[in-house]
């Protein structure tokens, strides 16, 4: 007897879902994007695929249909597949089966989503055929340091939470490749981005420095890297070796966009703020939706205006008066624009609120710090830490606070975070108390918290001293009170 089977669009569809979990692409990867970063995440994709000259492109466009997948434009998804495919010949014509897999992965996703099952299950199976010619034991995955190089270019592109797992996708790649350009680069990218992101002590940015010194040996022609490494020399220290790098990456024709953001920022960091602002209006002309050059303009006013208050000890009137409120406000318009543009731009959120603070706005600085430290973002303890240290500033000089400002830079210091950071926390509760202690010789807090410092610098005798200070006090205050009639 013949047993025909009859499968409903409902099986078939799970079990056409029961093979794409199997895949890896975009849609299994698990790129921790929110929902308002995305149309910033877009504009950053569209700006690379126009301006940034690369080796690498494949990675990029196969982002780009996942991410106009997001945004509801599957017909263009498609596209950008396309463009993902046609250019694998062209950049690994040797690995082009290998490279294919991740935008056939994302095909079959794609046209799942959009109810299309047949052109679904023809992208799976030409996954499956290839997994077979590879002798992978699995049929929907294959094990290469290619397709770790595709997950680590997705996750180095979906901001600094996603930084730790893109170096160990580049670091699994090199593990079977070490000379590989591409992977060098996506490698020495998240080791930068991640020690900028963790303020890094300059102890560590060798090893930074070496990492880059490398990718560029293996693409000597990568403009983008060399203005990387300038500022990483910059970080160091060595400002004229780092000058050195950013000339030459802008006497290139190669990526000139990207390289014109980081000379913004290296002669930003010099004083020569004039010419950043002048390199980041070019770039501005030619990627205007961009988050992180309105935020760079912004702190270009921003050091307009500390130069400023330094030049004249702090004591400025008339016309340096007017000067300082007209970049304040310029600074105060560009870190709101980065902000419409990347909502979840903490650091340009922090920049705001310290602004208005200095046009004398403290409500709206109050709720922008309240918002920061109220939203979430506390999966990232080097953020945590940046905020409350800021914040602790802000209530110390600008609401006169220090009670407040002891609370928030101790929070500081108690998260593991950035050790900079902490370090800055450190310095500042240490000027705070001893200037409480100036004026109340017997604080007993003050002198407890002085002596925390004090241990957590390793100054263990100090430590000391003013804990057994607090505790003779403390002591001599128990008697007094006992002997009260």
């Amino acid at each position: 007897m013949i047993i025909v089977y009859f499968y409903s669009d409902e099986s078939n569809g799970n079990l056409i879902e029961d093979r794409l979990v199997q895949l890896r692409c975009h849609f299994t990867w698990k790129l921790q994007i929110k929902d308002a970063e995305v149309p910033d995440l877009e504009n950053r994709v569209f700006d690379e695929i126009d301006f940034l000259d690369t080796k690498f492109n494949v990675a990029i466009h196969n982002l780009q249909a996942y991410v106009k997948h997001l945004t509801g434009q599957n017909k263009e998804a498609l596209q950008s597949l396309q463009a993902a495919e046609d250019l694998v010949q062209t950049e690994h014509a040797r690995q082009s089966d290998v490279r294919r897999l991740v935008t056939w992965g994302n095909y079959a996703w794609l046209y799942y989503h959009m109810g299309r099952l047949a052109e679904a299950q023809i992208y799976l199976d030409k996954v499956e055929n290839t997994c077979k010619q590879l002798a992978s034991p699995s049929c929907y995955t294959v094990e290469s340091p290619e397709m770790d190089c595709e997950e680590g270019w997705a996750l180095l592109k979906c901001g600094g939470k996603n930084y730790e797992r893109a170096k160990a996708c580049f670091e699994k790649a090199l593990g079977v490749d070490p000379e590989n350009p591409e992977f060098n680069t996506g490698y020495a990218i998240a080791v930068y981005r991640l020690e900028g992101f963790n303020t890094a002590p300059q102890t560590d940015k060798t090893f930074c420095l070496h990492i880059l010194k490398r990718a560029i040996r293996l693409n000597p022609e990568d403009a983008y890297m060399k203005a990387l490494l300038a500022l990483t020399f910059q970080d160091i220290g060595q400002e004229a070796e780092g000058e050195k790098y950013i000339e030459e990456a802008l006497s290139s024709k190669s990526s000139q966009t990207y390289v014109l953001r980081y000379a913004a920022k290296f002669y930003r960091r010099k004083g020569s703020v004039d010419k950043a602002l002048q390199f980041l209006n070019a770039a501005l002309r030619a990627t205007p939706s961009s988050a992180l050059l309105h935020h760079q303009v912004g702190l270009c006013y921003k050091t307009q205006m500390i130069q400023i208050k330094n030049d004249t000890n702090w004591q400025h009137r008339g016309q340096d008066k007017e000067n300082i409120h007209r970049l304040v406000q310029k600074a105060v318009c560009k870190f709101e624009t980065a902000l419409k543009i990347r909502p979840t731009f903490h650091t340009a959120s922090i920049d705001l609120a310290e602004m208005h603070a200095e046009l004398g706005h403290h409500r709206e600085a109050e709720d922008t710090f309240q918002k920061l430290l109220g939203m979430g973002v506390f999966d990232d303890n080097n953020l945590q830490q940046w905020i409350h240290f800021r914040y602790g500033r802000f209530q110390e000089f600008h609401r006169k606070s220090e009670d407040n400002a002891v609370i928030h830079y101790l929070k500081a210091i108690n998260i593991d975070g950035s050790s900079i950071t902490k370090n800055r926390s450190l310095s500042a509760l240490e000027k705070l108390v001893l200037r409480k202690l100036r004026r109340n010789a017997a604080d007993i807090e003050s002198l407890s918290i002085l002596g925390f410092v004090y241990k957590l610098n390793g100054e263990m005798n100090k430590a000391l001293e003013y804990y057994e200070q607090a505790l003779r006090l403390a002591a001599g205050f128990e008697n007094s009170v006992g002997h009260v009639p």
